[in-house]
């Protein structure tokens, strides 16, 4: 039966539908017809019709993006921004086609820190020089091994008629289930499951790795981290599990926009301390940069970051993170208190 064809059934059938509810002689004959008629309905072949194969580019240009000399994603015929409903009323497949492009632009900012910047890409757990850390890959999608359910029982013991009984009834709930499935998911993609890198199961065990097998182990006097979003939630952890070790090594830490709580992650007050004297938090605001925010918590300076936009908080404030650098290891080779020489904006701030 053709797409045009079965489109065209749903009229008739809920015309005999509303005659099976007025009921008759011949409703149980009329019901199951019904139902044959409905099983023989392609539903692949429906649903293929409001869903464009999940089928999509393997490059930028395929997609017909490309980044401009800003470094900004644009449409190469039209100049526009990324759109993400491409096809309107059909979020699943814009998410698909979303995160297809993620992966291919994924692979093009790899390309660019090892062309342009000159980095390395190791997998863990080999080495770096200049260590960029990656907590947000924790664990890699295979395919979902089928199950097959077998029935406890042999059956050998069991009444012909129970048995025949259980048969059909565990047909007709597979039925249902492959019934329900073709709706949810009509392009039959592959069932995947997560399998988790050991010892890297998250952004917080990533973290700790690289520093017990890098970070600790280097020769570096002077360790600087920049940590972004969930990245200050991870630093905090790395702090709370290696406090000595980090004291020792670290000499400051620039957040942007982090989302750490030293309440609900329990940092202790010697942490606290630590954090007002060696961190700042450059944090989404339109005020202008290094301006002080006020802060609720009691851990570490809070100054904008010269933007309101979240994802641009690391590169609106990298002067100003690289001068923090700058006088934090100046104060400690002149040994002096870190907290002396910092920004201007650290005394008008407790001053206020």
């Amino acid at each position: 039966m053709s797409i045009s064809l079965s489109s065209l059934i749903f009229l008739p059938m809920w015309i005999n539908m509303a005659q099976i509810q007025q009921g008759g002689p011949d409703e149980k004959e009329k019901t199951t017809a019904l139902k044959d008629l409905l099983s023989r309905i392609d539903l692949d072949e429906l649903m293929k019709k409001d869903e464009p194969p999940l089928d999509f580019p393997d490059t930028l240009e395929g997609f017909e993006y490309a980044f401009n000399e800003k470094g900004q994603l644009r449409h190469i015929k039209t100049g526009e921004p990324f759109v993400f409903n491409y096809r309107e009323d059909l979020h699943r497949w814009n998410q698909k086609r979303y995160e297809a492009l993620g992966e291919i632009i994924t692979k093009y900012v790899y390309e660019l820190l090892e062309k342009d910047c000159n980095l390395q890409k190791i997998s863990i757990p080999e080495g770096y020089g200049v260590i960029v850390l990656n907590p947000n890959e924790n664990y890699i999608e295979v395919e979902k091994p089928k199950m097959h359910k077998q029935w406890s029982s042999d059956g050998t013991d069991e009444p012909a008629e129970k048995r025949e009984r259980r048969d059909k009834v565990s047909k007709e709930t597979k039925k249902r289930r492959d019934f329900y499935e073709k709706y949810r998911n009509p392009q039959k993609e592959k069932e995947m499951m997560q399998l988790f890198i050991r010892e890297n199961g998250s952004p917080e065990e990533h973290a700790i790795y690289v520093w017990d097998h890098f970070i600790a182990q280097s020769a570096a006097e002077n360790v600087f981290f920049v940590a972004h979003s969930y990245g200050g939630l991870a630093f905090v952890e790395l702090m709370i599990q290696r406090e000595a070790d980090v004291k020792s090594k670290v000499t400051a830490v620039a957040l942007t926009d982090s989302v750490h709580n030293v309440w609900h992650q329990e940092a202790g007050k010697t942490i606290r301390e630590w954090m007002r004297e060696n961190c700042c938090n450059w944090v989404s605001s339109s005020e202008p940069l290094d301006t002080s925010v006020e802060s609720m918590l009691p851990d570490c300076p809070r100054v904008s970051a010269g933007t309101d936009r979240h994802e641009l908080t690391s590169w609106k404030s990298f002067p100003s993170i690289f001068k923090f650098f700058a006088e934090a290891s100046e104060a400690k080779s002149s040994s002096q208190k870190p907290a002396l020489t910092r920004r201007s904006h650290r005394i008008k701030h407790e001053e206020l």
